[in-house]
């Protein structure tokens, strides 16, 4: 349980956060501020997209700390493995945060929305419940899920001692979501000059 709820700390933090960032300020007005600097999109959501990205490994690294200090528990594999995949998957979880901001019009939507998000890649991860074990069309849908790439990243590494090479496949498919998912936000983003 503990790599996977690494994953949820994960998620919860830079997925929600940059969902509120770009909505709040909106609510706020410095969006308009913002849309009449020379800033254009791309740098815009990569400069929000920082921030997240350090914090996810500041909480990553409290997380393996607790981990060691309450439980005992520490990783058989490479931690720089693991930063790697935390590294995409918080790309990608903020890109998806930045998408919901962008195409919301106050907070509680943008909240309500990165929720549901949250809880449907939860409940189809595999952390609860085995992905073996749902039915054929859910397995199916839960390739469109990042949450269940990093939690088998997670528990590849912690518990089985894998490398670069044994996660291949989960990280080329965090990093589609991460490239797809940027993508997305910085064509979203509304820009008026």
């Amino acid at each position: 349980m503990v790599p996977g709820l690494v994953a949820m700390i994960l998620i919860a933090l830079c997925g929600f956060l940059p969902a509120l960032n770009i909505v709040k300020e909106k609510e706020v007005g410095t969006m308009d501020q913002i849309n009449v600097t020379p800033v254009n999109k791309f740098t815009f959501i990569i400069a929000k997209l920082i921030p997240y990205w350090v914090i996810g490994f500041v909480v990553l690294t409290i997380c393996f700390i607790m981990a060691w200090a309450i439980y005992g528990f520490v990783p058989v594999g490479n931690l720089g493995v693991l930063y790697l995949g935390a590294s995409i998957f918080v790309l990608a979880v903020s890109g998806l945060g930045l998408i919901i901001s962008n195409n919301s019009d106050n907070m509680q939507q943008a909240m309500f929305v990165m929720w549901f998000c949250m809880i449907v890649f939860m409940m189809m991860s595999g952390l609860l419940t085995p992905i073996q074990s749902m039915p054929q069309w859910a397995q199916d849908i839960n390739v469109l899920n990042p949450l269940k790439y990093f939690i088998q990243i997670a528990r590849m590494v912690f518990l089985r001692g894998s490398s670069v090479t044994d996660i291949a496949e989960q990280l080329i498919a965090l990093s589609i979501f991460a490239l797809g998912f940027n993508t997305w936000a910085v064509l979203s983003y509304r820009k008026s000059n």
